[in-house]
């Protein structure tokens, strides 16, 4: 994987789960977003 900054991981994270398409891919960054305490998601 590249290295993203925060901003672009939970970007390209939040598009993975839009699309629905890449499964794997939304599940390699949500692994990493938990990695670095992100919280990738609004109240």
């Amino acid at each position: 994987m590249k290295i993203m900054s925060n901003e672009l991981l939970i970007v390209s994270y939040r598009d993975a789960l839009k699309s629905g398409k890449d499964e794997e891919w939304a599940k390699l960054l949500k692994d990493e977003i938990r990695r670095r305490g992100l919280k990738p998601f609004k109240n």
